[in-house]
């Protein structure tokens, strides 16, 4: 297994400031970092030079909004939705991302009072296709993200995101697990990975709180002992959040600093995952 440190706890868009960062990242040994791409105008090109010359690997995160959400009843909005990620899964090739994951298959924080429509989920699979084909054009992997039910009503089970990728019926379309939408949505850990093991492409290391992996209250012993049940060989990413992010506190509703430093987070939390692996 590789894995990864989720750049978002320091910031949601690349920038020079996060070079240092980098280095000490590499030096804890992690094996690569977790990109945000929401500014697509950045030059990817360059930034994959950048990680090249720091040894570390990369995947890449987005998220879909109201304006672009690919499950909408205008089709223009679905149009703008799909164009967006495939928009974003060349900023993945031009960067050397292997994977693009995250809720990307409807808007993130949007309700619509109901839960999923057959509509829908037929506009959800239709758009997703589109967005994989290009995905296989330009060699990256989709992995889709269930969310909690505060936080999303398209997919909240990750069944129910196996589910959807098989629908889409394309080898570039998989999902992600994500320990912290599990431990609000799923019932059985074992049963929640087997479901999808056929479709899990990636997986979030996440504590109850977004603070430090081991920290909190997840049931890591069940949650490792069950990835490696499955055979699961991919990535495994830590997933924390700060209040670096404004733009996306209305969704992962982090209003107060739960850890120490984030240098520190991403040292205890690599390690955690070394001695839970071990």
């Amino acid at each position: 297994m590789k894995i990864g440190m989720n750049l978002l706890l320091w910031t949601g868009e690349l920038n020079d400031g996060l070079i240092p960062i980098l280095k000490q990242i590499k030096a804890m040994g992690f094996d690569g970092v977790e990109l945000p791409l929401f500014n697509l105008d950045l030059d990817y090109a360059n930034w994959g030079k950048i990680l090249d010359d720091h040894g570390l690997q990369r995947t890449a995160v987005t998220v879909r909004n109201v304006e672009d959400n690919p499950i909408s009843p205008d089709a223009s909005v679905r149009a703008k939705g799909v164009s967006l990620n495939k928009k974003t899964l060349d900023c993945c090739a031009a960067v050397g991302a292997e994977s693009l994951i995250g809720p990307y298959h409807s808007a993130l924080g949007h309700f619509s009072g109901t839960g999923r429509t057959a509509d829908e989920w037929k506009w959800g699979v239709e758009s997703m296709r589109e967005v994989a084909e290009h995905a296989g054009k330009v060699g990256v992997m989709l992995g889709v993200e269930p969310l909690n039910r505060f936080e999303c009503y398209f997919l909240n089970c990750h069944a129910d995101a196996a589910e959807f990728a098989r629908a889409v019926n394309h080898p570039n379309c998989g999902m992600m697990y994500d320990t912290f939408h599990s431990n609000i949505e799923e019932k059985c850990i074992r049963s929640a990975l087997q479901a999808c093991k056929d479709k899990l492409v990636h997986i979030h290391i996440s504590e109850n709180d977004r603070s430090t992996p081991g920290a909190g209250d997840i049931r890591w012993p069940e949650t490792f002992k069950a990835i490696q049940e499955i055979g699961y060989d991919g990535w495994l990413v830590i997933e924390a959040f700060g209040l670096a992010l404004p733009e996306l506190a209305a969704a992962t509703r982090i209003w107060r600093r739960m850890f120490d430093d984030e240098l520190k987070l991403a040292e205890e939390g690599l390690a955690f995952i070394k001695k839970s692996l071990a």
